[in-house]
């Protein structure tokens, strides 16, 4: 998710698929930088949870780098409007549900979060109860950058657009990372540039799975997302609350017992292109790429103009939250 241009083809936007990048960190001090190297087995560096969440992430009142109908408030203003607390031991983050906005106008009121420590290689597991829903006009995404964009690389684990329910994994990069599937296979498919770093880096190299984003997660009572960055490559897998393995419950994840990631990145030279990557929540609106895709989906019906459509529709949204168990960090 970040800045981008419309340099996406005719038939990608036809389908609704893209690559765009999730939006560049925003760093604006240093972030300490944990190294995370290889262990025999994987040991939790950092839980990130209810306990813990504000004094662990920045929240950020800063302009959308993404050109969305958004207005990212403060950790002040956010807390005073409910966007983001805890409940029953789980970190919620929403947006505004009440609104009537001037589509000409400052956006719907939105949180967006990046972590205070940034990571080289980590296993990186999310468990959600519940993410945000497919919603016409909505662009959540929970993803890892560095600060020199693309320079120092792009996750995006699980972002997705308006009544999308497939997630899409994505790399953004340097121009000269070609990956190609690693050993195993993945489940997802190709889409995106060859080089996630291709046109300076903003359409990225992408993988788009079957399922796991917004509506179809949430009907599978949440779930976790689990991303493996070593040198070698980068896997991203989805498992349902039903599915997921013992031993991520347990606290001593095994990826090699995990079977089939949704994304298998191999075959590039990770470590010059990956690293001091912070760990970032938001949610936006329109844009670079739920704007874009407007007019190819069943939402224009609704409204030709996406930005009008989220100004006049705040109870559209009342689906359009994170509730978060955890997030913890691995060395890998």
């Amino acid at each position: 998710m970040s800045f981008r241009s419309f340099i996406i083809s005719l038939p990608l936007l036809w389908s609704s698929v893209t690559a765009f990048p999730a939006g560049p960190g925003y760093n604006n001090v240093s972030s300490p930088v944990v190294k995370v190297s290889v262990d025999a087995a994987f040991s939790l560096v950092d839980t990130y949870d209810s306990s813990n969440w504000l004094n662990s992430f920045d929240v950020q009142a800063i302009g959308d780098p993404t050109h969305g109908f958004v207005n990212y408030v403060g950790q002040q203003q956010a807390q005073d409007e409910g966007l983001i607390r805890t409940q029953n031991n789980q970190v919620y983050m929403g947006v505004d549900t009440t609104k009537v906005l001037d589509p000409n106008g400052v956006g719907r009121d939105s949180v967006r979060i990046q972590s205070k420590k940034a990571y080289t290689h980590g296993l990186v597991i999310a468990d959600f109860a519940h993410v945000p829903g497919s919603d016409c006009g909505a662009w959540p995404a929970f993803w890892m950058v560095g600060p020199n964009w693309p320079n120092q690389g792009e996750l995006d684990i699980l972002e997705g657009v308006n009544l999308n329910t497939y997630n899409q994994v994505t790399l953004h990069s340097s121009g000269g990372c070609v990956p190609t599937v690693g050993a195993g296979g993945q489940s997802g498919q190709p889409i995106g540039n060859a080089d996630c770093g291709a046109n300076g880096g903003f359409v990225g190299c992408g993988v788009q799975s079957n399922s796991g984003y917004g509506n179809s997660f949430n009907d599978n009572g949440g779930g976790v997302y689990a991303a493996l960055w070593v040198s070698s490559g980068i896997k991203v897998w989805y498992f349902a609350s039903s599915n997921v393995p013992d031993n991520i419950r347990s606290g001593n994840p095994d990826p090699t017992s995990w079977g089939q990631p949704q994304a298998n990145f191999a075959g590039c030279d990770f470590d010059s292109k990956f690293s001091n990557m912070n760990i970032i929540f938001d949610t936006t609106f329109c844009g670079d790429w739920a704007g874009a895709a407007w007019g190819s989906s069943s939402c224009a019906s609704a409204n030709p103009s996406c930005n009008a459509y989220v100004a006049s529709q705040p109870q559209s949204f009342s689906d359009t939250y994170w509730l978060i168990n955890s997030v913890k960090v691995y060395s890998a």
